[in-house]
């Protein structure tokens, strides 16, 4: 009978295994890559990205209780996070190039990200080698990815404030894909995608040039700040009667006064996420 190749028990012809570790070498391809072309600040943000997303995943994916605050807490902190950071370095951007134009961007992300994320939903009926939260993740960073390439393609004289500030979710969003595909029972290995997509995307995109036209950067960041404002929407934890949160509580007939506990603890880390933004922003910025 012949035997599955192995590595400390993981099977290395598991479709997950095979995503994951690909993932891996490609961003190791594309990294070598941004070096090579001297994208410095590219690669700066992608591995700061990769680092937090697969850094808070190994934290996420080793927790085995059913506390459903820490996951609270994951998403409340991306999502705080991602608010803040598109409100600040994204719309402010978007407006300064052309107001109308920015305008129009703004709301074609928030709606091609709702309708991209409504459509999304049908990959559940799919047999794909990852997770809904992991598909989406990767969604996610791939075109967050494509927008950062963008953003540094057209506009290189950008610091990298706005770049860090993007990808500034990115541990606690690991954090909360890996426990609950842990409690679910699956493998955390595919959340090696979404924590390399920037960097797949963002580094090739970058070596693209691209019109110096306050049009075109209005439309860009307008586009960017509309996207990460849905997915951060989304992020919000909702502790709602037969929500993901409802669902992850071990609650008995005092069911309202545990999803009250859980409301509180979104708001502290919503409210957090934002903060430590603000705080970076009050530290680097000159």
């Amino acid at each position: 009978m012949e035997r599955t190749p192995t590595v400390r028990g993981v099977d290395l012809t598991d479709g997950e295994t095979i995503l994951g570790l690909g993932s891996l070498a490609a961003f190791l391809a594309v990294s070598t890559l941004a070096a090579v072309a001297e994208q410095w600040k590219l690669l700066a943000i992608a591995w700061v990205a990769f680092v937090a997303m697969a850094g808070g995943a190994l934290i996420g994916a080793r927790v085995s209780d059913r506390q459903p605050n820490r996951l609270v807490w994951g998403y409340g902190l991306a999502s705080g996070a991602m608010i803040t950071s598109a409100a600040v370095f994204l719309v402010p951007q978007a407006i300064s190039q052309h107001a109308k134009i920015g305008g129009f961007g703004i709301a074609a992300g928030v709606l091609v990200g709702y309708n991209a994320h409504t459509i999304g939903h049908r990959l559940t009926h799919l047999e794909l080698p990852m997770d809904t939260t992991a598909t989406e993740l990767a969604a996610h960073a791939l075109s967050a990815g494509l927008i950062i390439g963008v953003i540094y393609g057209a506009m290189p004289e950008l610091g990298l404030l706005l770049g860090l500030a993007i990808v500034s979710h990115k541990g606690p969003a690991g954090y909360a894909a890996a426990r609950r595909s842990t409690l679910a029972g699956e493998s955390a290995l595919p959340i090696l995608l979404p924590a390399a997509g920037v960097g797949l995307t963002a580094i090739p995109v970058g070596t693209v040039a691209f019109p110096d036209s306050a049009v075109f950067n209005a439309a860009v960041f307008g586009f960017a700040s509309g996207v990460f404002l849905h997915v951060a929407m989304d992020f919000l934890p909702t502790c709602e009667v037969g929500g993901e949160i409802d669902r992850l509580s071990e609650h008995d007939e005092h069911e309202h006064a545990v999803l009250d506990r859980m409301r509180t603890h979104a708001l502290a880390s919503t409210t957090l996420g934002g903060l430590a933004v603000l705080v970076a922003w009050l530290a680097i910025a000159p």
